[in-house]
Order: structure tokens, then C-alpha cells, then sequence
């Protein structure tokens, strides 16, 4: 799909809407919008514009007090609907962006879209769960679902219009040419800082909550006991579980380390000798995206879109089971030819991917026929 297929007749402006997900990729989407001309306004948390800088891609940012339920949203409900007066579109990421969004917005004919990521609600709670999908998916004009089963599940809540939107992720930028040599010695000293030059480094990246599955990384983890020598895993990510991991990983002495909130994942990517990704479930996991492009291979449970994102290029085990995943990293670090053939696949099945500049092409193409229909029926 060429980035030129629908252009914009005029100036639109579009006000993006996000909670606690999709950042990257609302400042990747804001930033090929503008290019094209489209006037974008972002609302969100203020510390996610100090996490994106959203104004860097040429949009304007709208800081939201989005409370910690739904009930508490009442400010930022009303700073929507003043910033949404002017819109000729509205695109919120996620389920509560969604339900702040169709609530600002009332009875006002300016169509709303929302993309369905995925990992934002309240897995704990089943009946909020399912009250927050009917509520913010019923009320969009149309909804995008990252991965198939995001869209069959929005279809069983009654939402007027689904279509599939993989997203594109900013793909690897090449470099200037360095010799193998100075490759390899920039990823054995990564591998010194964590105490891996001669044992496997095994990376894991993702916010420690419940739900990411670094439990069971870890019973994983003591199975590896008797392994020469034994693999270390390092975890890329901050969160409320953060105290939990640390006292059973001092607890049980395991190879654990938690390396807190990282900037140069593709630093740690490098290094690695391989990805695992244990969630309870995922869209389009940025992480196992990442490991593909990079060409490391790739171990992940069989949840949510996963399988559709990576085709046979990783290995996929059972959610929560330890066992499993233990035998599945063993298998796969003892046998080098594995690992190649996965380096290959993996960079091959990220070839197929959406880029960003597609994602940007479908976006603006919805919103064409949005815009477009609203005004033919005036």
C-alpha cells in the first residue's frame, strides 16, 4: 500500500487519544499524519509526552488527568470535549482512551476510531473487563484491531464496523558499516556488564505486572540448575511486581537479573542469545517484533496474535507452563543449526510485516472515507 494511495483533500484535523498504551506507536502514526498534512492534536497523561515527546513529530500535545478507574475521569472527559470542538476525527488507542473519547465526544457527529491494542484493561476484574470492551467499542464509528482475534472479539461486543490494522513498528536503521570484529566486541562487553561472557544470556523485555508471565520465567528458571553452564536471564522493565520477582529471586538464588526501565533494548538485543517472551497474552508484541528484526531467535507463549505475528519463525510453547518453556530454551541452546535457521526466519517473516508506512496509509484511508462520508451527509 503506497503512503500516497488516499490523500487528504484539505486540511483535517485529527485529535489522537491515549491512556497507558501505544505511545510509540501514536508518535510514529502523529509524525506520518503531519508529513502528509494533517493538523494532529495528542491528549494523554502528561508523563507519556515526557516519555515520546510528541511535539518532536510535529504535533501538539494536550496533557490529560486520567484518574486511576473510570469513574474519576470527569476532568479529563471535559478537557476532551473542548480540544475535540474543531475535530474532523477522533482516534483514540485503546480501550479506555476509547471510553473517554466516546463519552467527550456525547451526541457529536465527528466519526471516532479506535485501534484496539490490547493489554490496557483491568485483567483482574472480569465484569469491568467486559463492561469496558461493549462500552468503548460500541460507541466508535469504526474500530481497528491489531491481531484477528482483537477483531473477532470487538465483533462479539457489537461493534459497528472491525477491520484488521496490524501495526507497523519503526523498523532498524543500518548503521554505518563496522567490521565483524568491532560487532562482536561491542556485544561480549554488553554481555561483561550482566556477568554472561561465557554462559547464555537470555533476555526478556516487558513491564513487570501481572499478566507478563515473568512467574513462570522464573520456575523456568530454577529448572535450569543443572545446566553447564547456566543460562543467565535478564529482565528489561520497571513495574508494581518489581518487589515480588527480587525477593523470590534472592530467595531461591536464581540466575535473575532486573535491569529496571532500559533505553537501548537494541543494545541488549544484540547481546542476547535469545528472546523470551512469557505473557498470559498479546496483540502484536513489540519485543518479539523487535527480536525478529534483529534476528534473535525467539521463544514465546502461544497466546493472542502471537502466532499470527511470527508464523513458524520462533518457538512456541503452552502459557504458564514451566516445564515447557524450560525444555524449549534447553532444546534450543544446545543446538546452533536451530538457532541459525530461526536467525533466517525470523528476519524473513519481519519482511512481511506492515511497515509504519503502511499503518500511516491505512489510517489516512479511513479517515478519508470517514471524513468524506460525514460530509456527504450534511
Amino acid at each position: 500500500m503506497s503512503s500516497t494511495s488516499h490523500p487528504v483533500q484539505g486540511p483535517l484535523h485529527a485529535v489522537h487519544v491515549l491512556s497507558t498504551v501505544a505511545g510509540a506507536h501514536v508518535n510514529s502514526l502523529a509524525g506520518g499524519l503531519v508529513a502528509r498534512g494533517v493538523q494532529v492534536t495528542v491528549c494523554g497523561p502528561a508523563a507519556i509526552e515526557a516519555d515520546y515527546g510528541f511535539a518532536g513529530a510535529g504535533a501538539r500535545f494536550v496533557p490529560l488527568a486520567v484518574g486511576r478507574h473510570p469513574a474519576a475521569d470527569a476532568p479529563a472527559i471535559g478537557t476532551l470535549r473542548a480540544v475535540c470542538a474543531g475535530a474532523g476525527v477522533v482516534h483514540a488507542h485503546g480501550l479506555r482512551a476509547g471510553l473517554l473519547a466516546a463519552l467527550a465526544l456525547g451526541g457529536r457527529r465527528i466519526p471516532l476510531v479506535v485501534t484496539w491494542h490490547g493489554g490496557d484493561a483491568p485483567a483482574d476484574d472480569g465484569r469491568m473487563l467486559r463492561w469496558l470492551e461493549r462500552r468503548a467499542l460500541r460507541g466508535a464509528t469504526v474500530v481497528l484491531g491489531v491481531s484477528s482475534d482483537l477483531v473477532d472479539r470487538a465483533r462479539g461486543h457489537g461493534a459497528r464496523d472491525v477491520r484488521l490494522a496490524p501495526v507497523g513498528v519503526p523498523r532498524p536503521v543500518p548503521g554505518p558499516p563496522r567490521p565483524p570484529a568491532d560487532g562482536e566486541r561491542r556485544r561480549q562487553k554488553t554481555r561483561a556488564e550482566f556477568g554472561a561472557v561465557d554462559r547464555p544470556l537470555l533476555l526478556s523485555v516487558g513491564r513487570l505486572e501481572p499478566g507478563k508471565g515473568y512467574g513462570v520465567l522464573l520456575d523456568a528458571a530454577a529448572r535450569w540448575a543443572g545446566l553447564a553452564p547456566r543460562p543467565l536471564v535478564a529482565i528489561a522493565g520497571e513495574g508494581p511486581e518489581r518487589a515480588a520477582l527480587e525477593r523470590r529471586i534472592e530467595a531461591e538464588r536464581l540466575p535473575v537479573l532486573l535491569l529496571g526501565r532500559r533505553a537501548d533494548v537494541p543494545r541488549l538485543l544484540s547481546a542476547a542469545d535469545l528472546v523470551i517472551l512469557p505473557s498470559r497474552w498479546e496483540a502484536r508484541s513489540l519485543i518479539a517484533q523487535e527480536a525478529l528484526h534483529a534476528g534473535v531467535p525467539l521463544v514465546a507463549t502461544d497466546v493472542g496474535g502471537t502466532r499470527e505475528l511470527v508464523g513458524d519463525a520462533a518457538v512456541l510453547v503452552p502459557y504458564a507452563d514451566a516445564a515447557a518453556l524450560a525444555e524449549a530454551v534447553t532444546a534450543l541452546l544446545g543446538d546452533p543449526g536451530r538457532r541459525t535457521a530461526l536467525t533466517a526466519a525470523g528476519r524473513a517473516q519481519a519482511a512481511t510485516w506492515a511497515t509504519e508506512d503502511d499503518t500511516v496509509a491505512q489510517v489516512l484511508s479511513v479517515y478519508d472515507e470517514l471524513t468524506q462520508s460525514q460530509t456527504q451527509t450534511r
